[in-house]
């Protein structure tokens, strides 16, 4: 699995949501992983779609919940739609 392909999906759940007018979404990492596939399987690429999340992050947007190692599938990140 490439960075590119959760980075495609990242944005588009944020562009889902700025058509819908809201103020921020909440991308949970398991979720995102899903629905590009690959997980849950022994060979799935989770450390990478949670550093594709964290690289998006920008100032104003917020970590709701961080696994203990920081990588997971609970990651949760509130992104901001500007």
């Amino acid at each position: 699995m490439k960075s590119n392909t959760f980075k495609n999906e990242i944005t588009r759940l944020i562009n889902e949501a700025k058509e819908q007018g809201l103020p921020y979404v909440d991308i949970v990492s398991g979720d995102v992983h899903r629905s590009v596939g690959g997980y849950p399987s022994k060979n799935h690429s989770m450390p990478l779609c949670c550093d594709v999340m964290y690289s998006m992050k920008r100032s104003k947007d917020e970590i709701l919940h961080a696994p203990a190692k920081g990588k997971g599938a609970t990651l949760t990140i509130r992104y901001y739609i500007s």
